[in-house]
């Protein structure tokens, strides 16, 4: 199995980046790493046998199409900053840019296992009334309000690239998280906003192993749940 990872020099893409090469199901595997700055990536990672960098940024289409080619998943953690840099968020939705082109790619090259992550601004039809969550959302369309379009924007585009009747369809995960944290718990509810179940945090330590689980037991293909603390 070979990873292509984006978004690996955050907290939760490095924590990606780490279950992908210790993961029991895929002992073998191999991690390509798709950066703008892979300086930022601890030095036990960057000198693993299996693991490998192309440095590169959104706009460079021609190289991150070269990191696509071999891929058997994309996995992603790519997404606007959640400290006041959000506030000086680009307009014209960098990210779901980037995302068209990027399932062209894979298309291209066969690829259609993506397993990214998105928010509680990405709607779903089974969710329900939530005051928490409808404030936590307003206080970023609000306040962030490019970051939120791009969000938003993220799910459309990838929604819109599987579930047809076509050749070929993107089997896509967006997996939303809540507020996230530096907890060591892996243990994950997974479900719908105001679901009666999910909450409104969630380790990252919890995401990363949500996303090595579905990699393998594929249960939320073409779904967008929503994933807190168990």
């Amino acid at each position: 199995m070979q990873f292509l990872i984006l978004g690996g020099t955050g907290p939760s893409g490095i924590l990606l980046i780490r279950n992908a090469l210790s993961s029991p199901a895929y002992p073998e595997s191999s991690v390509v790493v798709y950066a703008r700055t892979p300086s930022k990536l601890p030095a036990d990672l960057t000198n693993h046998p299996r693991l490998s960098i192309i440095q590169g940024t959104l706009e460079d289409l021609d190289t991150a199409e070269t990191a696509v080619q071999g891929a058997d998943v994309v996995l992603s953690a790519l997404g606007p900053p959640v400290t006041v840099g959000a506030v000086r968020y680009p307009a014209g939705c960098p990210i779901a840019t980037f995302y068209e082109k990027l399932v062209g790619m894979m298309r291209r090259h066969g690829v259609r296992r993506f397993v990214l992550l998105g928010t509680a601004s990405i709607e779903d039809e089974r969710d329900r009334f939530s005051l928490a969550f409808k404030g936590m959302v307003a206080g970023v369309r609000v306040g962030a309000p490019n970051a939120y379009k791009d969000v938003v924007a993220m799910g459309e585009v990838v929604r819109a690239s599987g579930g047809g009747e076509g050749e070929w369809d993107l089997d896509w995960t967006i997996v939303r998280v809540p507020f996230l944290t530096s907890g060591d718990s892996e243990g994950v509810v997974a479900g719908y906003i105001g679901d009666g179940r999910t909450g409104v945090r969630l380790a990252r330590k919890a995401f990363a192993a949500f996303v090595l689980g579905e990699v393998e037991k594929r249960e939320w293909v073409r779904k967008a749940p929503l994933i807190s603390d168990a």
